[in-house]
């Protein structure tokens, strides 16, 4: 096969917006693009090295048969910075502040994505259309439509393609969920998956654009603003041009789980949401107190996010069924608490089994047993199911975005027969009362059911008349591409 070199990929990259890279010529495969032995070396190139990257880096340092032979990062102080922690007795790996010279290279085998999420589905796309495989953090994607599009890209390429949703990986919990499903604690009734995390102001400042980087390129997709919020780094997270909120961030772990437990495969047939954001004034856009709600006609799923602290002054938080993040399913005969791990309790709350965990520590190695193995079936998270639990987490965040503030009374009824949901409805009214909020005179915003089509990728329906509400949804399933950073319809 010819190779695809590195010019022609920046310039097909840059230039050919919309256009498969592929279009042209045949890619150059990796040293793993049929199956290898156990003991080969993985040649892996590490894209965002600031937070979740650097731990990434850390611990593939000292991981055997993985070299790391490329670093990148969109800021080159970030970058410098963890060059720097590279160990002298190892070949220098190669450095660029663009995603698209490192995927380009011939001595890359595979890529790890750890950037923000705006980013996630074009270099995935683009690692796979080059011939390399893929390990991307969650969630895999930032709208529901750039999950197919990268389950597309996987297929077509024949591609590795692991999500980094590493409870699927943490043995307590693979034990736990092998115990419910054995009817130990009789029928699961709903399962709420929770997110108590306190988050703090990210500021609010007048317009500026940050300096010491290409911030076209951190912007990629996405329209190029100026920055508002204190800092570049993170707080990305809670702005929806750039993240999916607490609800995208932690809220897919935990959804992940639930999934599991309840043994869903696919999305359910509609999603409701509600929330606000409380006690903060800064610039972010996400919610910080949120309520999502799965309609499984069997296991309803309920999502909850809470940012505040317990109550004013203090820095610790709620806790529901002992956890404070994590999954609680409720049961017939009890009910279960755990996320690293876990426990299982009867009716009265005694303990009747706990489940010892290692927090998913295997999940990147399971990735690379399988870069060698050629074997998709050994993921332990596929692109396939992470596109499941991101598209839970989209759909939330859809329905809140198209809603509008609304009485307890009307919140109430659109809950209808979710009594869970209820329940938590009025928590948070207590919660939010206990910090001096009264939500008559800051109410909730509430979306409309989402009623969603058969492959849970598309939206039927909402349940309400206005139809520039549908039509607003239906847009953020996908929402706009900044050229060049563009993703094709046919990877």
């Amino acid at each position: 096969m010819n190779s695809l070199t590195r010019r022609t990929f920046l310039q097909k990259t840059t230039l050919a917006a919309g256009a498969t890279l592929a279009a042209s010529r045949a890619f150059q495969p990796s040293a793993h693009a049929s199956a290898a032995g156990a003991n080969d070396t993985v040649r892996l190139g590490l894209i965002g090295l600031n937070g979740k990257g650097s731990a990434h880096l850390k611990n593939l340092l000292k991981m055997p048969g993985v070299r790391v032979a490329g670093l990148c990062d969109v800021d080159p102080r970030v970058l410098e910075r963890a060059a720097a922690t590279m160990p002298a007795n190892q070949p220098a790996p190669f450095k660029t502040t663009d995603a698209r010279e490192l995927i380009g290279r011939a001595d890359i085998d595979a890529v790890m994505i750890v950037t923000s999420n705006h980013w996630h589905a074009l270099l995935t796309v683009w690692a796979c259309q080059a011939g390399k495989d893929v390990y991307v953090e969650k969630p895999m994607s930032r709208t529901v439509w750039e999950g197919r599009k990268m389950i597309e890209a996987a297929a077509k390429y024949n591609r590795i393609v692991q999500v980094g949703t590493h409870y699927r990986s943490e043995t307590g919990l693979a034990d736990a969920i092998r115990y419910l499903h054995e009817g130990q604690l009789g029928k699961i009734k709903h399962i709420r998956a929770i997110v108590y995390n306190l988050r703090l102001s990210i500021g609010r400042k007048l317009p500026w654009y940050p300096e010491g980087l290409n911030y076209d390129v951190f912007c990629g997709p996405t329209p190029m603003r100026p920055l508002e919020r204190n800092n570049l780094h993170y707080d990305w997270h809670w702005e929806w041009d750039t993240g999916n909120g607490e609800l995208g961030n932690n809220g897919v772990h935990v959804l992940d789980i639930a999934l599991r437990i309840a043994k869903h495969n696919a999305a359910p047939r509609r999603i409701v949401s509600f929330g606000n954001r409380y006690g903060i004034d800064d610039v972010a856009q996400t919610p910080n107190t949120h309520v999502a709600v799965y309609d499984y006609p069997e296991i309803p799923l309920l999502f909850e996010h809470r940012a505040l602290p317990a109550k004013p002054g203090v820095s610790y938080m709620d806790q529901h069924g002992g956890m404070r993040t994590g999954v609680v399913a409720h049961c017939e005969g009890g009910y279960f608490s755990g996320l690293i791990g876990g426990t299982a309790y009867d009716p009265s709350g005694k303990v009747i089994k706990k489940f010892a965990g290692d927090g998913g520590g295997t999940h990147v190695k399971n990735f690379f047993d399988a870069v060698r193995s050629r074997r998709k079936q050994d993921l332990a998270a596929p692109v396939e199911t992470g596109h499941i639990s991101a598209s839970l987490c989209h759909f939330g965040n859809i329905s809140y975005r198209v809603g509008a503030p609304a009485a307890t009374a009307r919140i109430d009824e659109t809950l209808g027969a979710f009594l869970a949901a209820s329940e938590i409805h009025r928590e948070l009214q207590t919660h939010l009362g206990v910090h001096g909020i009264d939500v008559a005179k800051q109410p909730f915003r509430l979306g409309p059911w989402l009623n969603l089509d058969a492959i849970g990728d598309g939206i039927t329906s909402l349940d309400t008349p206005d139809d520039t509400a549908l039509a607003r949804a239906r847009f953020l399933l996908k929402e706009t591409q900044r050229p060049p950073y563009v993703i094709p319809e046919q990877v």
